[in-house]
């Protein structure tokens, strides 16, 4: 489950709730990962819902069943733009016909999986002529 940059389940908490355990979907998923409660209950009884530790497990089960049918449709494991498509629309991938805002936001994941940068803060230092110049927290253009 690890790529190059970040590991995919840590991206997964953060692209769909920043890491909030207590956040409710519109629809009603739970958790940091934003799981339907039919789909929770398919996993475990528990009510857990906020425990991180309980929502990971769930959260690979999932996953895994999902990842298992990618394979099989396949014949390959999924990139991380894939690895997204089947958390958020599992149907699509698997159909072979991925929506454009589903794969916009497969992008967004698959970025995160794979940067490899730290951030850097900038700020805006003054106004000139042609617009704002743009300096490093470090005082660096």
């Amino acid at each position: 489950m690890v790529s190059f940059g970040m590991d995919r389940l840590a991206a997964l908490s953060m692209i769909e709730t920043g890491n909030n355990d207590r956040m409710v979907g519109r629809a009603g998923e739970i958790s940091r990962y934003q799981i339907l409660k039919r789909e929770w209950r398919s996993v475990t009884s528990s009510t857990r819902y906020t425990d991180p530790e309980t929502a990971k497990a769930v959260t690979l089960v999932l996953i895994e069943r999902r990842a298992q049918a990618f394979q099989a449709n396949y014949n390959r494991p999924p990139t991380n733009f894939e690895f997204y498509a089947l958390w958020n629309a599992p149907g699509q991938v698997l159909n072979r016909r991925v929506s454009r805002t589903v794969a916009e936001r497969c992008q967004r994941y698959a970025n995160l999986c794979d940067w490899k940068g730290t951030p850097t803060r900038y700020v805006a230092k003054s106004k000139t002529g042609s617009g704002a110049m743009l300096l490093c927290e470090n005082g660096s253009r």
